[in-house]
C-alpha cells in the first residue's frame, strides 16, 4: 500500500529524510522561551473559539516568524517505510482547501452533518480540521462498521455527506436510497468509484483561501456515537469548547507536552480519544503528532517504531502495553520515550509494575468517556497510587455521588459524578442529540452521572470499581450487550441470548454470549456452531463486538417479569477468577 508515496506526489510534498537515528538533533528542537499556545483561564470561557483559527493557525504564524523549531506537526509512517511530514503551515493550507471542498464543491453549510469513516490516513485530519473551519459537524466512526451500523448513523443523524474508503463505498451505495438527506459522497481511494467524488483531487485543485467561521464556544462541533445498555448507540454532541479544554492550563498539565515533544496516540480514528490525542492535545502546544498506519495491531511493529523513531510520549489502552510486554525481548529500553499514558480500561497494578521494571518508565493512567473526554488522571510527577486512575482535572469537579446526586463520604462506593450546576464545565457534552429522555437520565441533581462505580480517598484519588450498567469495555472498546444480542437474534439457531463481560488474561474483559438454541439446532456440533455464530455477528456489526466466548444454556436466569438477569451471569463469570 503506497498511499503515503502517492500523497506526496499528489501534493508535491518532498520525500522526507530517511536515514535517521533516535532523537536526532534536527528533530528534537528546544522549547523557545516566550512561545506557547494562546492562554485561556480554566474557568473564564471565551464567547468565541475555533481550534483551527485560534490554535492551528497560531502555530502556523509561529513557524513563519521562526519561533517554532523544525519538528513537523504531523508525521505519518507505514509498514513500507514511506513517511509523510507536514508542518503547521501545510496543515493550514490543506485544511483550508478541504473546507472549500466541503462548502463550495459539496454545498455543505454550517451546522450540516458529515459522517467520517476513515482509517489512519492523512485525509482524516484534513476533513476534521476542514469541518471545524467551516462549522460542519463531523461524526467519526470506526472502519469496522458494517452496513447496518452505517445505515443507522446516517439516518439518525440526518447526515448530508459521508467520507470513506473504497472498502466501504459499496456498503454505502447499497443503503443510500434509504437515506434521503445524504447528498454528498466523498471517496478516499487510489481508484474512482461511480457516484463518488475524489476527495484527493478536489483538495489539490481547491483554493487555499478560506475564511474560518467565528464559532461560538457553545456551537456544536462533533457528534460521536456511544453504545448503551439497550437500544441503538446514542449521539453524543460536543461543542467547540471541547477543543478548548486541551489549551486550558490544568489540562495541559496532564500530558505535559512541550513544543519539542513527539506524541504517538494509538486511538482508532472513530473514538473521541483520537480527537483528544491525535489533534487537540499535541497541537494545542505545537508538539508533533506521530502516527503509524497500523492496519493490523502488531506489538512487534510498535516496539520497532518506539526504538527507531524519536517518540517522547505514548498514549494507548493498557492492552497495547501489555502486548508489548508479552511479545518483546527481556529488556525494553526505548531511547527517547519519556512519558507513557494509558486509559480506556482499568490498568492492573501488576501491569504497571512489569512495565516499570522492564522499561524503567511509569504508566500514568487517565480516565474519560465519550461524553467527557479526558476527565481525570495522574499527571507526570504526581504520586501514583497503583489501582487508582488519579484525580479530577479542572474545570471538572468530580465527586462520588449516590443515585440522588448527594456527595458521599471518602472511601464510600458510589457513582462517578461531574458537577454541572450551577455552571456547566467546558468540555462536558451538550447532551444526547434528539434524545432528551436519555439526557435527563444521566442528570443527577447537580451532577452528570457517568454510570461508573468508584470510591475516592481523602487525597482525591479515584478508584474505579466497574460499570453500574451492563456496558462491556474490551480492549478500550465500549460494547452494548443489546447490539450483540440483536445480531445473534437474526441467526436461526438462536432462540434467546444474554451477553455479558467475561474476564480475560490479556484483554481484561471480553464479550461472552449465553445462548439458548432453537430445537432444530440442538443436535449440531457446538464448536462448529460457536464459530458460525461468531462469524455471523462479525458480518452484521463491527467485528470487535463479536462474542469471543460462547456458552450454550437451557435457559438464562430471569426476573419474575421474565427479564434476563445479566447481573447473575456477570457474577458467575467473575466469581471464577
Amino acid at each position: 500500500m503506497q498511499w503515503l508515496m502517492k500523497f506526496r506526489v499528489l501534493w508535491g510534498i518532498r520525500k522526507p529524510y530517511r536515514g535517521f537515528h533516535p532523537a536526532p538533533g534536527y528533530l528534537r528542537c528546544q522549547s523557545l522561551s516566550g512561545v506557547g499556545a494562546l492562554r485561556w483561564n480554566d474557568y473564564d470561557v471565551p464567547e468565541e473559539f475555533n481550534f483551527a483559527s485560534d490554535v492551528l493557525d497560531y502555530w502556523t504564524q509561529m513557524e513563519k516568524e521562526g519561533k517554532r523549531g523544525p519538528n513537523p506537526a504531523l508525521w505519518l509512517v507505514n509498514n513500507q517505510g514511506d513517511e509523510l511530514k507536514w508542518s503547521f503551515g501545510e496543515l493550514t493550507d490543506l485544511s483550508r482547501r478541504a473546507a472549500n471542498v466541503l462548502t463550495q464543491t459539496c454545498g455543505l453549510q454550517q451546522g450540516d452533518r458529515l459522517a467520517l469513516i476513515l482509517p489512519r490516513v492523512p485525509e482524516w485530519w484534513l476533513v476534521v480540521i476542514g469541518c471545524i473551519r467551516a462549522g460542519i459537524i463531523f461524526m467519526p466512526g470506526t472502519i469496522q462498521l458494517k452496513a447496518k451500523d452505517i445505515l443507522y448513523r446516517l439516518q439518525a443523524s440526518k447526515a448530508k455527506g459521508i467520507v470513506t474508503t473504497d472498502t466501504l463505498a459499496p456498503e454505502v451505495d447499497s443503503l443510500a436510497s434509504e437515506c434521503p438527506t445524504l447528498k454528498t459522497k466523498l471517496l478516499v481511494s487510489d481508484h474512482s468509484h461511480q457516484g463518488w467524488l475524489d476527495l484527493r483531487s478536489l483538495i489539490k485543485s481547491a483554493s487555499p483561501d478560506h475564511t474560518c467561521i467565528k464559532s461560538k464556544t457553545v456551537d456544536p462541533m462533533a457528534i460521536f456515537f456511544t453504545s448503551g445498555t439497550t437500544g441503538f448507540p446514542k449521539m453524543v454532541k460536543h461543542c467547540h469548547g471541547f477543543a478548548l479544554r486541551s489549551s486550558l492550563p490544568s489540562c495541559r498539565k496532564m500530558l505535559q507536552l512541550k513544543t519539542s515533544d513527539i506524541l504517538w496516540c494509538f486511538s482508532d480514528t472513530g473514538w473521541i480519544l483520537a480527537l483528544c490525542g491525535c489533534i487537540m492535545e499535541p497541537w494545542a502546544v505545537g508538539a508533533t503528532l506521530f502516527i503509524h498506519h497500523l492496519p493490523q495491531f502488531d506489538p512487534k511493529v510498535i516496539e520497532q517504531m518506539l526504538l527507531k523513531y524519536p517518540i517522547t510520549h505514548s498514549l494507548a489502552v493498557p492492552l497495547v502495553y501489555r502486548m508489548i510486554l508479552r511479545h518483546a525481548s527481556t529488556s525494553l529500553r526505548f531511547p527517547t520515550l519519556e512519558h507513557c499514558i494509558t486509559g480506556g480500561e482499568a490498568l492492573l497494578p501488576e501491569d504497571q509494575e512489569e512495565w516499570r521494571r522492564r522499561t524503567g518508565l511509569l504508566l500514568y493512567e487517565i480516565y474519560g468517556q465519550t461524553e467527557t473526554g479526558i476527565s481525570c488522571g495522574t499527571p507526570q510527577g504526581m504520586k501514583i497510587k497503583p489501582g487508582s486512575m488519579g484525580k479530577s482535572i479542572p474545570p471538572f469537579d468530580i465527586q462520588i455521588i449516590d443515585d440522588q446526586g448527594n456527595t458521599l463520604p471518602f472511601n464510600t462506593e458510589g457513582n462517578i459524578g461531574i458537577r454541572m450546576k450551577p455552571t456547566r464545565p467546558i468540555g462536558l457534552f451538550m447532551g444526547y442529540e434528539d434524545n432528551p429522555v436519555k439526557t435527563a437520565e444521566v442528570e443527577c441533581g447537580d451532577f452528570y452521572n457517568c454510570g461508573d462505580r468508584a470510591t475516592m480517598d481523602e487525597e482525591g484519588y479515584i478508584w474505579f470499581l466497574g460499570r453500574k450498567d451492563d456496558i462491556i469495555t474490551a480492549s478500550g472498546y465500549r460494547i452494548g450487550p443489546a447490539e450483540v444480542e440483536n445480531a445473534l437474534a437474526e441467526h436461526p439457531a438462536v432462540a434467546e441470548s444474554a451477553v455479558v463481560s467475561s474476564p480475560d488474561p490479556i484483554r481484561r474483559e471480553v464479550v461472552k454470549a449465553f445462548i439458548v438454541l432453537t430445537p432444530e439446532f440442538l443436535s449440531h456440533d457446538r464448536d462448529q456452531l460457536t464459530k458460525e455464530l461468531q462469524q455471523h455477528v462479525k458480518s452484521l456489526t463491527a467485528p470487535y463486538k463479536h462474542p469471543r466466548k460462547v456458552e450454550f444454556v437451557s435457559e438464562p436466569p430471569k426476573t419474575i417479569t421474565g427479564k434476563i438477569k445479566r447481573s447473575d451471569l456477570w457474577k458467575k463469570e467473575f466469581s471464577q477468577m
